[in-house]
């Protein structure tokens, strides 16, 4: 027998879907066990109640203190490089109110004065405020005026679908009273007409266009600091959401490639490359000409592969851009637009699809109206119709915030994984004033329905016809897989479970509300906590045959890819209001501690100071914990 590299003794171990169940299991099928865990060159051996025989000279023995240890969670919808932007720059994630953000605003701009440049070309850029501050969810120039008049100011609210900009930044883009709303997007106006400061969708990106873009080596440190805010929270993988040429942001594939060759990437990535809306299947070679010539330079088992295709379907309910299937009411209803704005709908998006499964790409789709979401689902049913059952693609719809009762069976029949963004399921005043007013109350009914989803009848479809192939440990795939969409949101995926399973904010959260949004949509800790373990790690095809790493990953089994994280206590034994208060305390990839935390175990945050990076090369067997 040989020894461990590691064992992980002394807490509970929750095993995944299905696995190591204890008495007490929860509707998910599974419960902690006390258990041990060896792992031996990055994979586990051996999984039991006592491994001592496991025990070596060089063995590494962790004690877990009475916590828990689970499989690595595995962001299914990130945008990391953004996220790691916005926390370098003006960050506004921390505020909840607009006099939080004017104290935020004024003082980046104090400590981080124009350095080499006239201050009218200084622009003050970042991101993170609520819509819910301001009334109808529409700051005004003249406020960012008031704080600062020269400099230009370009702030992307939480859900980057709208920013904010001061008279400077306006008059730099050449925005005035005469500036037509661009087809996919709407500039919101003072009553003469001029722009009042508060740009929707596409009008964002007639800003974003004179801003100055990050360079390269801002990018690489964006990216390095999402690294390590993500290790600090237990994320050991990831989907980047848009890779791609984007709203004036650039292609981060390169930066990506950075990392691996300088030894810094640790974390296992797919990319989702964007999908230009402006055009149709004719850039299809494009895509498929970067992933191969990706694939041929890094070779198989690389930690970044540009497996996905993002498209983004429509816009967001609160500014009335979400596709529905019926007018919204109230004043976000445009003339032009009544039921919201497919950018990609209907035939265009059946094409996409189809073309993008064929081409043995994963869709990854943004649809958060209920057209939106039917039109996507009958997209995938096409190309299951033309395709066939035995592409490769895994396949999800991400967000899906009103989903039509007609439509959460076809989930399971079609194959197609609910991308799940659970921290939204909560009742907040963002969705008391600005949500729930313009759908009415039962499209309100039909929001974020992850339970209904996880638990249809409905029997998956290609069970008889071609199922894909069950290289990650499943005949089919999974219904639910989770992600934060940061910097939309934290990127924590401990909050975002909590409110899977009460529906609502913890109780010291600034947006508490007693009331819970559907109970009845509520998951089970195991349901959520499998989505965002074994179900997105199944999205990413983490160490399936595609990745080149031959071993099941988002689960504790023998075989496995030993990445995993560890936690504070069992949330599993204490209740379901204290989810959120569940701390990771070490993270492990390949079998190789990489946590970054504070001696409290809270998360380490950029205030904190910077802490020494190890590199972590691609075929490296031990590096030194981070």
């Amino acid at each position: 027998m040989p020894h461990a590299d590691l064992l992980l003794t002394g807490g509970v171990v929750y095993a995944g879907p299905g696995r190591g169940a204890a008495p007490g299991a929860s509707a998910g099928g599974s419960a902690p066990g006390a258990l041990e865990v060896a792992v031996v060159e990055g994979r586990i051996a051996a999984v039991a109640p006592e491994l001592a025989d496991w025990r070596g000279p060089d063995t590494v023995v962790h004690d877990l203190a009475g916590g828990m240890l689970h499989a690595g969670f595995v962001d299914a919808h990130i945008h990391p490089i953004q996220g790691g932007l916005e926390r370098l720059g003006c960050d506004l994630s921390e505020g909840s109110t607009a006099a939080d953000y004017g104290r935020i605003i004024a003082s980046y701009a104090a400590l981080n004065p124009p350095r080499g440049c006239d201050a009218s070309r200084a622009w003050i850029t970042g991101g993170g405020w609520a819509m819910s501050a301001f009334p109808g969810g529409t700051p005004t120039a003249a406020v960012l005026d008031d704080i600062e008049p020269i400099r230009p100011v370009f702030l992307y609210n939480r859900d980057h679908h709208g920013a904010w900009a001061n008279s400077a930044a306006l008059a730099l883009a050449g925005i005035t009273a005469d500036t037509p709303d661009p087809a996919d997007g709407r500039i919101e106006r003072l009553p003469d007409g001029r722009p009042s400061g508060t740009l929707h969708e596409g009008a964002a990106a007639l800003v974003a266009a004179v801003a100055p873009a990050a360079t390269p080596d801002d990018e690489y440190a964006a990216l390095l600091e999402a690294q390590r805010y993500a290790l600090s929270l237990g994320i050991t993988g990831w989907q980047d959401a848009i890779v791609g040429d984007y709203f004036g942001a650039s292609d981060t594939a390169l930066v990506y490639r950075r990392a691996l060759a300088e030894g810094r990437l640790a974390v296992d990535v797919v990319g989702a490359l964007w999908w230009d809306r402006a055009r149709g299947v004719e850039q299809l070679p494009e895509l498929v000409a970067r992933r191969e010539r990706h694939a041929a330079e890094l070779g198989p088992g690389s930690r970044f592969r540009l497996a996905a295709v993002k498209i983004m379907a429509d816009g967001v309910v609160e500014n009335g851009t979400a596709a529905m299937l019926d007018p919204y009411l109230g004043a976000v209803a445009s003339a032009e637009h009544p039921a919201g704005i497919a950018f990609v709908g209907g035939q265009a998006l059946t094409d996409a699809i189809v073309a993008i499964d064929a081409a043995g790409f994963s869709a990854h789709v943004h649809a958060i109206g209920d057209r939106a979401v039917r039109e996507a689902l009958d997209g995938f049913a096409a190309a299951r119709a033309a395709n066939g059952w035995s592409t490769p693609g895994r396949h999800c719809i991400a967000h899906l915030q009103v989903v039509h009762p007609d439509d959460v069976p076809r989930f399971g029949e079609l194959g197609v994984v609910a991308n799940a963004q659970a921290l939204w399921a909560a009742n907040e005043p963002q969705m008391r004033e600005l949500t729930v007013p313009v759908l009415g109350p039962e499209r309100a009914a039909h929001q974020y329905p992850f339970a209904s989803i996880a638990r249809a009848a409905a029997p998956f479809a290609g069970a008889d016809a071609g199922a894909p192939p069950a290289d990650a440990g499943r005949d089919a795939p999974p219904r639910l897989a989770a992600g934060s969409d940061w910097p939309v949101s934290t990127p924590d995926p401990w909050q975002a479970i909590h409110v899977a399973v009460n529906r609502r904010h913890p109780e010291d959260d600034a947006d508490f509300d007693p009331e819970p949004l559907l109970p009845h949509e509520a998951l089970a800790l195991a349901e959520a906590l499998d989505a965002y373990t074994a179900g997105s790690a199944w999205l990413n095809g983490r160490g399936s045959s595609d990745s080149g790493a031959g071993a099941p990953s988002g689960v504790i089994e023998v075989g496995a890819v030993a990445d995993l994280a560890a936690t504070d206590r069992d949330p599993f034994a204490g209740p379901a209001e204290s989810i959120h208060a569940t701390r990771t305390v070490a993270t492990w990839i390949a079998g190789r501690r990489l946590s970054l935390t504070t001696p409290a175990g809270r998360p380490w945050t950029a205030s904190r100071g910077t802490p020494s990076v190890t590199t972590f090369g691609e075929r490296t067997t031990r590096a030194r914990p981070w």
